[in-house]
């Protein structure tokens, strides 16, 4: 049973978000069906903008490396989620919790850091136009994009570090449907304070600083191009609100999570399935529905592939 010297937890139980079989079927049925519309939608996003050399932009660039994150962040927890409510099963093992923790982390830190790139992008582009091409070239968009990927994981892997060697010897259910630093800590078989206050400045100070210094930035933004010629004020400024609103929606329930003192809410579960669920769905919804070149990308590449399969059949 021991894991190390230490652990002698080998599994813990997820208590998931309902017991009755019904419900679980019904929640199988809803989140499979918001699974299906996430994948299509952020890949349907990094095919058009690949296909399409008019969205060759740095902007593009980043959007359609942010879809990649969202696929991969909603291959975390959802698949789980979803064989835990299909086969009734409630278990988890303890390496398969600490890469669920890993992962999410990782995944989350790098997406943090890209929405702050996508950040200083609109910037150069509102406030230095002519410089534009020349400082946020693709070789410096990769390159950050590196860098973000880079400081997700230095992020993730200190939390890893700090948690692999804690005691867990009695304890091991955890009130949720997948394994976060949030309630890990609480099962140590020692005190945990100032690790948890570690973890509060790690995950939800930080998340709090960043959403506090992108909405100014954005606000900074909206104000200077209301301020500029007409001239591309509209479309800058809806872009500008876009990435605001997309802020706004990741932001949110991670500092609802993190930045209380590790306490229990009855609204936890609700958070959380919003934010490792339906937060992903709704970006590509969100960009889709407020940027005319995709939308007229994406009609362009749906109806070429029918013209194609039609021919096809003819």
């Amino acid at each position: 049973m021991e894991h190390g010297n230490r652990s002698m937890v080998k599994e813990f139980v997820l208590l998931g978000l309902s017991q009755a079989r019904e419900v679980q079927l019904f929640l199988f049925s809803l989140f499979l069906l918001f699974y299906s519309l996430i994948l299509p939608g952020n890949i349907l996003i990094i095919v058009t903008i690949r296909s399409d050399p008019r969205l060759g932009s740095p902007m593009y660039f980043f959007l359609a490396n942010l879809a990649f994150l969202d696929i991969c962040y909603c291959s975390v927890t959802p698949p789980k989620m979803l064989a835990d409510f299909f086969y009734n099963s409630n278990t988890i093992s303890y390496r398969g919790c600490m890469a669920q923790l890993f992962f999410l982390h990782w995944l989350g830190g790098s997406e943090v850091f890209l929405l702050l790139g996508m950040a200083i992008d609109r910037y150069v582009a509102i406030c230095h136009p002519l410089h534009y091409a020349s400082v946020v070239s693709r070789p410096i968009c990769s390159t950050m994009m590196v860098l973000f990927w880079c400081l997700g994981f230095v992020h993730s892997i200190i939390q890893v570090i700090l948690i692999v060697p804690l005691p867990f010897c009695g304890p091991n259910k955890l009130d949720n449907f997948f394994c976060d630093i949030t309630q890990i800590v609480k099962l140590a078989c020692t005190d945990t304070y100032d690790l948890e206050f570690f973890m509060f400045i790690n995950s939800g100070l930080s998340a709090l600083i960043s959403f506090t210094l992108l909405i100014i930035s954005y606000m900074i933004l909206l104000v200077k191009v209301r301020m500029g010629s007409k001239e591309g004020k509209s479309k800058a400024a809806s872009t500008c609100v876009t990435h605001i609103i997309i802020v706004v929606v990741m932001f949110g329930p991670a500092i609802f999570m993190y930045c209380r003192p590790f306490q229990d809410s009855p609204v936890d579960k609700l958070v959380a399935i919003f934010h490792s669920t339906v937060f992903p769905l709704l970006n590509p919804m969100i960009y889709t529905l407020r940027n005319k070149e995709i939308k007229h990308a994406m009609r362009k590449l749906l109806s070429k592939h029918r013209l194609l399969d039609w021919t096809g059949l003819v």
